[in-house]
């Protein structure tokens, strides 16, 4: 796993887009980490450990995951932190920790995971949306089709999966001119 995360990092450090734009912010005296517009953040699933080893931008932790603050103690104060919340009361005590950005969902029915939480719909990211200030991450059986929707509702942005496996360059693509 850890050997892919380099590979991963390694690739997007020498794409040239994301290249240019750390050389210019560089130049600039702008900081490339947490509160920068990159092109790209790396976020490791669950592992602190190889987030620091891979030298990936931040951590994304579940509600059976790591603490977030004990995530934050390995991770630093420059490194993102995002916690996941299926409810409003876990919401409201991920709200409480230091974590950069919060996820909502499963928004729609998903097949990504072997046993999903409850669906929280359209509804649950609105009521999300009430709950925090914090930049909102929508998560859950997101597609083309559905993406507007999700923003519209409150999300900042959306998190997907399955929607990206079949064609990834195009879907993406498409991802971009859906969200614009």
């Amino acid at each position: 796993m850890l050997d892919q995360a380099r590979q991963l990092k390694q690739h997007f450090a020498s794409h040239p887009s994301v290249a240019k734009n750390a050389t210019l912010r560089q130049a600039q005296g702008r900081p490339l980490g947490r509160g920068t517009e990159a092109l790209v953040r790396l976020i490791m699933n669950d592992r602190a450990d190889l987030c620091l080893a891979a030298e990936f931008d931040g951590v994304h932790v579940g509600q059976e995951d790591l603490s977030p603050e004990s995530v934050r103690t390995i991770i630093g104060p420059e490194r993102w932190l995002g916690v996941s919340t299926h409810n409003p009361e876990q919401l409201r005590e991920a709200d409480l920790t230091s974590a950069d950005y919060l996820a909502i969902g499963p928004v729609f029915a998903t097949s990504s995971k072997e046993r999903p939480d409850p669906v929280v719909g359209l509804e649950g990211v609105r009521r999300a949306r009430a709950l925090t200030r914090r930049p909102l991450v929508a998560i859950g059986g997101i597609t083309r089709a559905n993406a507007r929707s999700v923003i519209d509702a409150g999300a900042d942005s959306v998190a997907v999966i399955s929607d990206l496996l079949r064609e990834p360059r195009k879907s993406a693509e498409e991802f971009f001119h859906v969200l614009r």
